[in-house]
């Protein structure tokens, strides 16, 4: 009706109902659901029986395909797990479609491309998530903002490379892996690379572990010489946490916090190229562009500037760079679109697929882009948050002085078609320096190390801002990444969220963003783990961590 070909694929699922149970009709009160996660499947009481419901493996699921015997392993765990289930009398096989996403979370709130389209699909166990979500959207709805934070079912997340061959090996694999515990770090490879690669990915992809960024291919983490490069399905995930120094080591243990570290020097020292193409990139052209984007973030245009967008109650939507002539990695381009909508006389064009981005980062940094380009690459001649047009080793190139790592540093936009010229060429320039590649575990690490915050960690939609003490300020209230500065409202614009923030303002900051040690031989922290203070539970949880 309105064009979409929303990423959900319909996959057979069964499941079975027995006759009347004596051991089942007797019981005084209903069984509690069992859910087997060795066994992948689940069982509850159905009246006086049984049903019994598994999620085959990957390679035995098949779409629309009716097969009992596909099922028969599962079932037989279920018997040993129930023995009364070994003599129920079958009287009903209930087979059909469920519809899945490719990650199995579903798609819930409005929709880029069409005004007012709201969507609440892709709901693989159904109906019981009918309140909840209901609940949610109309919020979202009569309010103009989230209740609270669903980043991980925006409907958004997929785009135009989310093909039918994706979606269908994803479904595969994600149905089969229903019961299987999720390893942090973890990934998954089906329907992997999509037609979204880097234009550095052929260069790259035999020398490090990539990570699943949007449909993107991008390095997690780079292989040491002789290292064993098989991180697939076959690689035990119990092991990969194992302290046990006598068992081999899977490619995300100690293989990768060696390799981190190194990496993390190598940034310190010497100099250090990463691929971050997969930024979201966009440009905003038009006489109220400045204006719109004044609107949106709450700090003023146009210098270059790490922003923040806000929702009214001065909750965090979005963490971008800003630069007056052109492309910023931002969370929700629909809030531009929707803003836009209000008058404002603007172009906004999607250019994430189009440019490549590389970024630079050691000391060393300057001494390679010097070798290649005749811009005046100095301190005084590129001072840092500016931006500029050059051409490096003959390719033209928009260079912003920022890197994420916290040291001396450069991302560099480009045409995708050039990236791989202007890899090879600082490559090349940088061998007497001792360059080198690191991936976007390193930078993690370095980026706490910093002090600088993440969007998704310490940066979230439920996150508000005047309630950390931090150490950059927004223009209004907070601090952000490196200058500590007192509370000030210098931000003359009425931007989404100034009012809630005055009000935080006023009453003063209440919550303090800290850094904590933790002693730990292989194990990173993820986010949310509670905090033990003298073996009392604390009121916070840790937001993220890294070697």
């Amino acid at each position: 009706m309105i064009g979409f070909q929303h990423p959900t694929i319909p996959v057979h699922h069964q499941y079975v109902v027995t006759a009347t149970v004596p051991e089942v009709k007797a019981l005084k009160k209903e069984l509690a659901v069992i859910r087997d996660l060795e066994g992948s499947y689940y069982l509850r009481q159905e009246r006086d029986g049984l049903l019994f419901g598994p999620y085959e493996k990957m390679e035995k699921m098949e779409l629309f395909e009716s097969d009992l015997d596909r099922i028969m392993e599962h079932i037989e765990m279920a018997m040993e797990m129930v023995p009364v289930l070994k003599k129920a009398d079958i009287i009903n096989v209930v087979s059909g479609p469920i519809t899945y996403t490719p990650d199995l979370l579903p798609m819930v709130g409005p929709h880029q491309g069409v005004r007012n389209y709201w969507t609440a699909i892709g709901f693989g166990y159904g109906v019981i998530h009918a309140g909840g979500i209901g609940k949610f959207l109309s919020d979202w709805i009569r309010n103009g903002e989230p209740p609270y934070d669903l980043i991980e079912c925006d409907p958004n997340r997929y785009g135009k490379w989310t093909d039918v061959p994706f979606m269908c090996a994803k479904a595969r694999e994600s149905y089969g892996f229903n019961n299987v515990v999720g390893y942090p770090k973890e990934e998954r490879f089906a329907g992997r690379p999509t037609c979204r690669t880097s234009g550095v990915y052929e260069l790259l992809k035999d020398k490090c572990s990539m990570g699943f960024h949007a449909g993107w291919e991008q390095p997690h983490w780079f292989y040491k010489p002789g290292d064993d490069t098989g991180y697939k399905y076959g690689v035990s995930l119990k092991l990969r946490f194992s302290c046990d120094l006598n068992k081999k080591p899977s490619s995300l243990g100690y293989l990768a916090f060696s390799t981190i570290f190194n990496k993390c020097r190598l940034v310190m020292e010497k100099v250090g190229v990463i691929d971050l193409t997969p930024f979201g990139k966009f440009v905003v052209k038009g006489k109220d562009s400045l204006k719109l984007l004044d609107r949106l973030f709450a700090n003023t245009m146009p210098k270059v500037k790490h922003e923040h967008s806000l929702l009214q109650k001065v909750t965090q939507l979005g963490d971008s760079t800003v630069s007056q002539i052109g492309c910023f990695p931002m969370y929700r381009l629909s809030q531009v679109a929707e803003a836009a909508e209000g008058g404002y006389d603007v172009d906004i064009r999607n250019v994430t697929d189009d440019i490549g981005v590389l970024g630079i980062a050691g000391p060393n940094s300057r001494k390679v882009l010097q070798k290649l380009t005749d811009e005046d690459m100095s301190d005084a001649g590129f001072k840092f948050l500016h931006c500029k047009h050059i051409q490096l080793a003959g390719v033209p190139v928009r260079a912003i002085r920022i890197s994420y790592t916290g040291e001396l540093g450069w991302e560099l936009y480009m045409d995708q078609k050039n990236l791989a010229a202007a890899y090879q060429a600082m490559m090349a320039a940088g061998k007497d320096e001792g360059i080198d590649n690191f991936g976007t575990y390193a930078m993690a690490s370095l980026r706490l190390e910093k002090g600088f915050r993440g969007w998704g960690a310490e940066l979230r939609p439920q996150s508000k801002c005047g309630h950390f003490k931090q150490e950059r300020r927004l223009y209004l209230s907070i601090y952000h990444m490196t200058c500590g500065k007192s509370l000030v409202c210098e931000q003359p614009a009425d931007f989404i969220g100034k009012a809630a923030l005055q009000e935080v303002k006023a009453k003063g900051l209440k919550r303090k963003l800290s850094y904590l040690s933790v002693r730990t031989d292989d194990v990173d922290p993820e986010g949310n783990e509670t905090i033990w203070l003298n073996g009392k539970v604390g009121n916070d949880k840790i937001t993220n961590g890294s070697l």
